[in-house]
């Protein structure tokens, strides 16, 4: 038998991609590349970087560690919600979450938001949703919000240098979009 690899989620996987590219030219501008383009944060109204940012910050992180932390959950979960919403649909949820929690950042926070966690706290709450149907509320769903989404509610009562808003507003959003999708079945 011949195994050929196939590109099973291209989404998912070019975002991926896309994101490791990022994260390359970042080292390779030794941090440039993120502070322009890749991290969400209160700037001028007149200036489209500020709004690029909004969309971008998803696609930056700072180091290796923190994108195979956000990636292994994203390629793991992300090939699931692709094949049962759709490439279009994804990719639709991808950036409403990273309009929605950049904005939502940059209006709350003065500090500045980089990575793909709140995407990835999106997708978490959208697969535990798979199942969702008008008047039924699955117990894995109620179960997820409350193990995740608790959890970064307490945790964002420290100071550290994860923004658990993001995680929280991804969550949400991902809600959200599940709810959404669900009532168009």
């Amino acid at each position: 038998m011949k195994w050929k690899i196939k590109y099973n989620a291209p989404v998912v996987l070019t975002f991926a991609l896309v994101c490791a590219l990022t994260l390359l030219l970042n080292f390779l501008t030794q941090g440039a590349s993120n502070q322009l383009l890749f991290i969400a944060r209160r700037g001028s109204l007149a200036s489209p970087l500020t709004y690029l940012r909004l969309f971008t910050h998803v696609l930056g992180h700072v180091s290796w560690e923190h994108y195979a932390g956000n990636m292994m959950l994203f390629l793991l979960i992300g090939p699931m919600l692709e094949e049962k919403y759709g490439s279009r649909d994804l990719l639709l949820v991808i950036a409403v979450t990273a309009l929605v929690t950049g904005a939502v950042h940059c209006l709350l926070s003065p500090a500045g938001l980089l990575g793909a966690s709140g995407v990835v706290f999106a997708f978490i709450i959208l697969a535990s949703m798979t199942s969702f149907r008008s008047g039924e509320v699955p117990l894995t769903l109620i179960l997820v919000v409350v193990l995740y989404l608790g959890r970064e509610v307490v945790a964002g009562l420290t100071a550290d240098s994860v923004s658990q808003l993001a995680h929280v507003v991804g969550g949400v959003t991902g809600g959200w979009c599940g709810y959404l999708a669900a009532g168009r079945k």
